[in-house]
């Protein structure tokens, strides 16, 4: 006969067999979670692309001003100016001085409050005694986000921002309709994503 020792023992044992799990109930459990940790991880990815937001530079790429001389020295005259309006459809120039520094921007509405409606004439007034000067000038730099651009906008109630490097140079040129062809692209964009991944194509990889 078994004692009374052994007896517990050996229930012991295998009562520790019993609840250690297996090799293969371990696999199969990790297998039951496999879906849920890549679920996660595409969240995770989906939402790293969802808050990346584009810089100035992205909407710069697509302006209308990166394919013409959006510059014009501010010796010239302002009929020089509103002549380049017309030509390329434009609302506004970046000043430069003779050392090709900014020193200002004039737009149409300069010329319409300064020079119009004060029966100046347009040939013989300079750029310079009409345009907004630098330390009164809202600009951006390339990294700034559309956000950030968009707010100074708005906050000065202007519709155009000039674009200036690390060093103060003038880099390019924004009007409010890039910002805001640009913003709109983004959020469909944004909603392409979200609404990809709601129907299971995986969010962070866009449309299939």
């Amino acid at each position: 006969m078994i004692s009374r020792a052994s007896s517990t023992l050996l229930r012991r044992c295998a009562s520790s067999i019993i609840s250690r799990p297996s090799a293969a109930t371990s696999t199969q459990t990790f297998s039951r979670f496999t879906p849920l940790l890549r679920n996660v991880q595409s969240q995770r990815s989906m939402s790293t692309s969802v808050e990346d937001s584009p810089a100035a530079s992205d909407a710069w790429k697509k302006s209308c001003y990166i394919e013409i001389d959006f510059t014009i020295n501010e010796d010239m005259t302002v009929y020089d100016a509103v002549q380049r309006f017309a030509a390329f459809d434009i609302g506004a120039l970046v000043v430069v001085d003779g050392n090709g520094d900014i020193s200002g921007v004039i737009s149409e509405r300069d010329y319409i409050t300064k020079v119009a409606l004060l029966g100046r004439t347009s040939k013989e007034t300079k750029i310079r005694e009409i345009s907004t000067k630098t330390a009164n000038l809202v600009t951006a730099t390339p990294s700034d986000s559309l956000d950030d651009c968009m707010q100074k906008m708005i906050g000065k109630d202007i519709r155009h921002l000039p674009l200036l490097d690390k060093d103060g140079k003038v880099v390019g040129m924004l009007s409010i309709k890039d910002l805001v062809k640009s913003v709109v692209a983004e959020k469909e964009k944004k909603i392409q994503v979200l609404s990809d991944f709601a129907l299971g194509k995986g969010g962070h990889f866009g449309s299939e």
